[in-house]
């Protein structure tokens, strides 16, 4: 019995070592693609940040500009903004990691349901990036800027804060717009019932505009321009679950005979 437990534990060891092992070695190729195109794209560092604050550039008024506080500033910001860039684009190639590592562990259908689900998951979270860069950043910079004329104060804004601010929205909107995805697999995975979802609709809105009012500027504007959206995706998520509601164990036991109908012999 010492034997064999001891084989036992040396085996488990071995497997926890394995998956360590290929962990690390996932993670490593992972890096490595951000790096690579991190590589590629810093000599265009200067040209990509200017692109990550023209919405800010065209809101400032003739002869406006962006400002740095910090000596390091002027560098280290466009770097961020660059490896971020990078982080994007090598994004499927770090999901593809996370899918080896994990595909082994899965069952059939569980593979079927992981694919669709991690484009859909980094599709929808370009699509917020995308929204909050062409249309909240302009309708919320503008809207900063017409407080400034009457005060007589000028708007300049330091790279670095810009940074945070536009790192934050990105964040909020990209994770927003992930609310379909969410509905889907609740809904799928059996955890909570469409009809469910439906019915704590109210909380949902209510919700919205609570998030909205913690992770966006302090004007109404921009709060709408999160909830509103988030609000509609939840709405799309509940009609994409329909297509997805698991089969009830009544359905899928149809060979099962009915004890009050079974034939007297």
């Amino acid at each position: 019995m010492t034997q064999n437990n001891s084989t036992e534990d040396s085996g488990l060891q071995e497997s926890f070592l394995s998956h360590l092992f290929e962990l690390r070695d996932r993670i490593i190729k992972s890096a490595i693609a951000i790096i690579v195109v991190f590589v590629s794209l810093v000599y265009w560092a200067p040209d990509i940040f200017h692109l990550f604050a023209q919405p800010l550039l065209q809101a400032l008024p003739a002869g406006g500009k962006m400002i740095v506080t910090d000596v390091t500033g002027s560098f280290f910001v466009p770097m961020k903004v660059t490896m971020l860039v990078a982080f994007l684009i090598a994004l499927p190639v770090v999901m593809y990691q996370l899918w080896a590592f994990i595909a082994p562990g899965l069952y059939q259908h569980e593979r079927k349901l992981i694919v669709p689900l991690v484009i859909s998951s980094y599709s929808l979270f370009i699509f917020g990036m995308a929204f909050a860069y062409f249309l909240v950043f302009p309708t919320v910079f503008q809207f900063m800027a017409s407080y400034n004329a009457p005060l007589g104060a000028e708007m300049s804004t330091d790279i670095d804060k810009y940074l945070g601010f536009a790192m934050t929205t990105f964040l909020a909107f990209g994770i927003t717009f992930e609310v379909p995805v969410v509905v889907v697999v609740l809904v799928r995975m059996g955890m909570v019932q469409l009809a469910k979802l439906k019915e704590i609709r109210p909380y949902v809105i209510v919700g919205a505009f609570v998030i909205a009012a913690i992770v966006t500027p302090p004007d109404v504007l921009s709060q709408l321009l999160l909830a509103v959206p988030m609000c509609l995706l939840y709405e799309l998520g509940l009609l994409i679950a329909r297509f997805y509601i698991p089969k009830s164990t009544d359905d899928e036991a149809g060979t099962t005979t009915n004890p009050d109908t079974q034939a007297t012999v």
